[in-house]
């Protein structure tokens, strides 16, 4: 749960960054790649983000494009390109950012109906950031299934132990 919105701001500026830097690792060609029929693939994974970012800070009340359209049970449609995501991503991030100038660190303390249960704002806030979290290490699963590269993004891949002269821990 966060306290200080700038707190939420420093913590959600990283994962934004390293959420794009897996967004720009994954080319059109494995955008298809699920772990099994009947489960999101990377590119509605990818976009399912994007839906976060607007759908649950809609509910607390704060004003976003297309937060209407998520609380009235209507999405937006599912991009046909990884590029158009990662934009969908960087508009839905900075929106959300520019709705929170509205907040200050006492507004973290409020509670909102969320999904039929009751959570203060900053706990929201944290769980927004997880649930991204979350989903990108399941990206990256899929994308090592894919053959990708995938980037670090908390600490060092597997491939880029190298850059810091250090072998790659055993497996």
């Amino acid at each position: 749960m966060f306290r200080r919105l700038d707190d939420f701001r420093a913590s959600f500026a990283h994962a934004r960054e390293s959420y794009l830097k897996i967004l720009d690792a994954i080319p059109e060609s494995a955008a298809g790649t699920a772990v099994a029929d009947g489960h999101r693939d990377l590119r509605r994974m990818a976009f399912h983000l994007v839906e976060t970012l607007i759908e649950m800070p809609a509910r607390t009340g704060l004003k976003l494009p297309h937060g209407e359209a998520f609380l009235a049970n209507q999405p937006l449609p599912l991009p046909a390109t990884m590029a158009e995501i990662r934009q969908a991503y960087v508009n839905a991030a900075e929106a959300l950012q520019n709705a929170l100038e509205a907040w200050n660190d006492a507004t973290l303390e409020v509670s909102d109906d969320m999904y039929g249960q009751s959570w203060k704002r900053g706990e929201t806030l944290g769980i927004l950031l997880t649930h991204q979290i979350h989903h990108v290490g399941q990206m990256t699963v899929l994308m090592r299934q894919a053959g990708l590269r995938v980037p670090g993004i908390y600490g060092p891949a597997k491939e880029e132990w190298e850059a810091y002269h250090m072998p790659a821990p055993a497996i």
